[in-house]
């Protein structure tokens, strides 16, 4: 059986879940917002979250064997009946299965969009010698802040927008007192943010450096800056990074950052 459940519930403490919880880290901000549908099985071997819009998350315990497992899969596809899903997120051979049945059971195709390893860090390794200081965003860096989302909507997504689109995005995000800058000689050259809090962990995006300023280490810098930041909160700083870019994941590695699990996001068509 599936119910519902809120971003307090026992089954995000629960220990199935929290020894995949930095992989599927990003089921807790979910969980947080009004716009989400969130449901588990009621012997918590399970969880299906997605924010409406967006991609679902689906989070299946490696102690469920298959018979149950594909029992509960056909009561969510009964649930999600007439519901359409931009797409699925979570282990790749989770949201692999779940891909198949549900496209199958609505007529539709799917594709691989991208594949993400989930990162913690538990002790950072600062970079030695790296100019700057970090410096946390204010409304004076908001015309630069909207250029740094706009190269990072590129350089992440493929997505070329304009500076001016990006300006209400970069309010917020100045706004919300988490988006960190590395200056160099009072320029920013570098940029990252604290996207979320969650109980045990704190998720870090928005990791951008414009090309002029890359092989440098200003980007280790800033990450490694946050981290410490977050440690000192009693918080495990963590990240998604796409694998296909080996230059960020290494940067993340090198401060002290470990794989946790891969991520599959597939879309449906």
């Amino acid at each position: 059986m599936w119910q519902k459940f809120g971003v307090k519930d026992q089954v995000l403490r629960q220990n199935m879940f929290m020894a995949d919880e930095v992989q599927y880290n990003l089921i807790h901000r979910i969980c947080e917002s009004e716009r989400s549908t969130c449901l588990k099985a009621s012997n918590e071997t399970m969880i299906f979250a997605q924010t409406e819009g967006h991609n679902a998350w689906l989070w299946i315990s490696k102690e469920l064997a298959a018979e149950p497992k594909n029992k509960l899969l056909q009561e969510l596809l009964e649930i999600l009946k007439g519901t359409e899903l931009p797409g699925i997120s979570g282990d790749r051979a989770t949201v692999e299965h779940f891909a198949n049945v549900y496209s199958e059971a609505n007529g539709l195709q799917f594709v691989p969009y991208m594949i993400m390893e989930s990162y913690v860090c538990s002790e950072v390794r600062k970079p030695a010698h790296v100019e700057g200081i970090l410096h946390l965003a204010t409304r004076k860096h908001l015309e630069t802040v909207a250029e740094f989302l706009t190269g990072f909507s590129e350089a992440a997504y493929g997505v070329k927008v304009e500076p001016s689109s990006q300006i209400s995005a970069a309010k917020s995000a100045i706004e919300t007192g988490n988006l960190y800058l590395w200056l160099l000689d009072g320029h920013p050259v570098s940029m990252a943010n604290i996207a979320h809090r969650s109980p045990r962990h704190a998720r870090i995006n928005a990791v951008y450096t414009p090309s002029a300023f890359r092989k440098k280490g200003y980007a280790s810098a800033v990450v490694a800056e946050l981290c410490s930041i977050l440690i000192s909160e009693g918080l495990d700083p963590m990240l998604y990074a796409d694998l296909k870019n080996p230059d960020a994941n290494k940067v993340y590695q090198n401060i002290g950052f470990v794989e946790c699990g891969q991520v599959a996001d597939i879309k449906f068509k």
